[in-house]
Parts: C-alpha cells; sequence; structure tokens
C-alpha cells in the first residue's frame, strides 16, 4: 500500500546510514532520553529541534550532540526550498529503523475489549528498551495512518515564506500545484527570542507572558463544517480531493509547513526549538494530532478534545453501553470529516481496532502534554478520557519521564473557558518546556470527581517496563 512507502524509503536511507558510520538524513540523533547515534552522515548535521528531538538537518557538523543535554549544531539557514530525500519526520524518533519489526500491508487484528498494549508490537514482540519504544512509536503511527487518521504527506518539494509584521507567508508547491495560506504572528515585546504557542483555530488558553503566538487557520487547510467537508481546502488543492489524510491530518501537515518557513527565517525572534500548540474541542482534537504528527512540537496543550482527542475509543462505548450520552466513534463519523473514511469499518466494531487514543497520546513521548479536560460534561465523556490519558501516562512512565505528561480534568465551567484553577498547571508546563525551567513541578494527575469511577483493571491486563 502506498501508505508504506515512506517507511520503505527510511529503512533503505538508514541502513546506508548504518553502512557509512551515522545517523540518517532527516532522523533522530539527540535530545532527552535519546541513547542512538549523534552523528550525521556526511554532509548533515545534528540540529536540535527542541530539548527532545535533534534531528540531521543539511549542513556540517561541529561538534557531538550530547544524549542528556543536547546543544544545537548551526546550519546555515536559507530562504530558498529544500528537496527532501526523506518522509516527513513521524511525530516521533524513528530509533534504528533497520532493527524495527516490519507491519504488514493487510492488519488482521483479535477482538479485544481492553487497551492495546503500548510494549508489545503488532506481531507480538515485547519492547524492553527505549530503543524498541522507538521503533514501536514509528508502528503505532503507522497503525494510526491505516485505520483512522489516512495518510500524512512527506514534506513538499518546495516551501518557502515571509513573516512581515504580524502576517507570516507560507508558499508550498508540490507536483506542479501551488498553495499559499497565512496565519496571523502576537509577539510580546522586547528584542530576544521568544517561544512561541501554534494555536489551531484560536486559542481559549489564558495569555502565556514572553510566548509569541502563531494563529493557524486550520479550516482554510481542511474545511470542517460538516460531512459534505471531505476533500475541501487548500491540502486537498495540492494533493487531491480523493487523498486519504482526514482534516486534522491535513492540519497537522499545516503546522509542519509554518515551521518549515520559520527554520528559514533565522532573524525572526521566534525560538523554533521552544514551539508549543493548543487548541479546543474540535480544534483541541486538531492540536493533539499536530503534537502527535510534528516532532518539532516541543509541548502539546489539547483542551477539552473528548472523542477524537484525549478520549479512548472502547471506554466511551462501554460509557454509552451504561446508558452515558457520549460521543463514540461511530457518531463521530456521522458528525464531521476529522477521521479519514479508513476509519469507517472500524466504527462499529471498536474492539477490532489494534490501536486506541492512549497509543496516539504515546506518539508525544517523551515531550510534553498537558491534557486540560472539562469533567463534568458528559458528552466529553469525562471518565474516558481520565481514563485514557492516565493508561497513556504509563509510556512516560516506562521512558523514566512521567512528569513531562500531566492530566487535569476540572468542572464548574462553560465549555472551552478555561478555569483559573489550571492556571498554576498551565504555568508550570509552559515554564519547563517552553522557557527552559527544569525544576518547575509538572507532576498534575488531578480531577476533581473522584475518578469518575474508572476501573484499570477493566481495560489494562498489560504490565509497565522499565525501559532500558
Amino acid at each position: 500500500m502506498a501508505i508504506l512507502k515512506p517507511s520503505f524509503v527510511a529503512l533503505v536511507l538508514a541502513v546506508g546510514a548504518l553502512a557509512q558510520g551515522g545517523q540518517a538524513p532527516y532522523t533522530q540523533c539527540g535530545g532527552l532520553g535519546w541513547n542512538g547515534g549523534t552523528t550525521c552522515v556526511s554532509g548533515y548535521a545534528c540540529t536540535t529541534l527542541n530539548d527532545w528531538y535533534s534531528q540531521c538537518l543539511p549542513g556540517t557538523a561541529t561538534s557531538t550532540i550530547p544524549n542528556s543535554t543536547p546543544t544545537p549544531t548551526p546550519t546555515t539557514p536559507t530562504s530558498t526550498p529544500t528537496t527532501p530525500t526523506q518522509t516527513q519526520p513521524t511525530s516521533t524518533p524513528t530509533g534504528n529503523p533497520a532493527a524495527c519489526p516490519a507491519l504488514p500491508a493487510t492488519l488482521t487484528y483479535s477482538a479485544n475489549n481492553r487497551l492495546p498494549d503500548p510494549f508489545t508490537f503488532y506481531n507480538g514482540q515485547k519492547v524492553t528498551t527505549k530503543a524498541q519504544w522507538e521503533c514501536r512509536q514509528k508502528e503505532i503511527f503507522q497503525i494510526l495512518q491505516k485505520t483512522e487518521f489516512g495518510e500524512l504527506p512527506p514534506k513538499p518539494s518546495s516551501v518557502t515564506g515571509s513573516l512581515s509584521g504580524t502576517s507570516l507567508t507560507v508558499n508550498v508547491s508540490n507536483g506542479g500545484t501551488s498553495i499559499s495560506f497565512t496565519a496571523s504572528v502576537s509577539m510580546p515585546a522586547g528584542s530576544d527570542k521568544v517561544p512561541a504557542l501554534i494555536t489551531v483555530g484560536g486559542s481559549s488558553l489564558p495569555g502565556l507572558s514572553g510566548v509569541a503566538t502563531i494563529n493557524f487557520n486550520n479550516n482554510d487547510i481542511a474545511a470542517q463544517d460538516n460531512t459534505g467537508s471531505r476533500g475541501r481546502g487548500k491540502f486537498y488543492t495540492l494533493y487531491g480531493s480523493s487523498h486519504s489524510a482526514s482534516a486534522m491530518t491535513a492540519w497537522a501537515w499545516g503546522v509542519a509547513r509554518i515551521i518549515d518557513v520559520l527554520e528559514t527565517l533565522p532573524n525572526s525572534r521566534i525560538d523554533i526549538t521552544k514551539l508549543a500548540t493548543t487548541g479546543c474541542s474540535r480544534n483541541g482534537k486538531g492540536a493533539m494530532t499536530v503534537g502527535a504528527f510534528e516532532p518539532r512540537i516541543a509541548l502539546t496543550i489539547p483542551q477539552e478534545s473528548g472523542a477524537g482527542g484525549a478520549a479512548c475509543w472502547r471506554i466511551s462505548d462501554d460509557m454509552k453501553k451504561g446508558g452515558t450520552d457520549v460521543q463514540t466513534a461511530s457518531q463521530i463519523i456521522t458528525e464531521n470529516v476529522w477521521f479519514s473514511t479508513l476509519f469507517n469499518p472500524y466504527v462499529n466494531k471498536i474492539s477490532e481496532l489494534p490501536s486506541d487514543h492512549h497509543l496516539f497520546a504515546g506518539l508525544i513521548a517523551p515531550r510534553g502534554l498537558l491534557v486540560i479536560e472539562h469533567s463534568s460534561i458528559n458528552w466529553l465523556g469525562p471518565r474516558s478520557t481520565w481514563g485514557c490519558m492516565v493508561v497513556a501516562r504509563k509510556i512516560w512512565e516506562a521512558l523514566g519521564v512521567p512528569n513531562n505528561m500531566g492530566v487535569s480534568s476540572v468542572g464548574g465551567h462553560n465549555h472551552c473557558q478555561f478555569p483559573s484553577s489550571q492556571n498554576t498547571e498551565l504555568n508550570a508546563f509552559v515554564d519547563k518546556f517552553l522557557k527552559g525551567n527544569s525544576g518547575a513541578n509538572t507532576n498534575v494527575v488531578r480531577n476533581d470527581q473522584s475518578n469518575f469511577g474508572y476501573s484499570e483493571s477493566t481495560y489494562v491486563d498489560w504490565t509497565v517496563p522499565t525501559l532500558t
């Protein structure tokens, strides 16, 4: 299937890189917790994108990137486009692809009412090391493309742009077709480099001191008016209205292009190593997709994303059977085009889905994730989001960085109205991942509803390894 072609390209590149004694172009070479190679093949330099992810980009290496505290090896940014030799990076490190189990072209999966084990490959092999986990993340990403989200295309042949005042312009060409879109930029006072929050369809968060805001018009890239919106938007102008990518996948692609342009603008004040993303409700689902699919995002803050975001399909189905009027997979596909048509065969037999959204969240690990949920709106599925994300946090635990992932569920306010009671948690994550305060207290796992009656033994029949 076409969706597996990028992985084959990555495999060929990685094998060639191993022969040359360095990491392949556009693959990981450093970051906190990284235990793989820290040098790149000739012509590429290990460059820090954020504290958790360094990547082999075109340039000349001047030093080796340490595993624990990576520092950037500078490349010379230009305003001219580059032609990628590999698929756009997935949301997570790829590890050593030569050692990764291959995913078959056709997926078969036995029905399982429990949440699938993050630490077991599709072929049954157990994950025992961090390098194997990176392979497992790659596999999960492929599974999610094949079952829910559709294909995320690689970086196009040409991406250029400019930042003029408060407007960022992005120009993209691919296969003889071109599009352009803009994003509005709001900068804090001063002249220093600053982190930036990329909002998906706007933000419900309070203003973040010292942080720029980039407002991404996701509907311009892929429409989400109703079920008739499929194939509409500039993404589909570029790739065709029948492309398998869902609206949320197209949004992740659009944010990636914004970051591509920022990388060519060394004189802008935006620090591209400290980028965050957020959105609420339907756009919270989109923000979570951006964080999962784009490794250059250091901190992801989905707010009240519910079904299709932080909730697990299996738990929501059980809530529905128990009489709660919660959004489920079978309902969500009748409402909008957030998911690919590839998802349709699974929505009435979720137990046969080889993934769930604890694994979707796990694509972000070990980068920062703060899940902000509403504890008293039934259709959001508060028990489902709570249980799903508490289970997802076990992935960060296995990687030795549990406090890089937080879950906070608080009620008593309107939908998408951020309560002041969550300000301390939000500011702690911003301080840690955007402002470099490693001592910020991000140990956040709390709700105001006695865990909503969630029982972990109902959904988890696997143990959490300590990955070496």
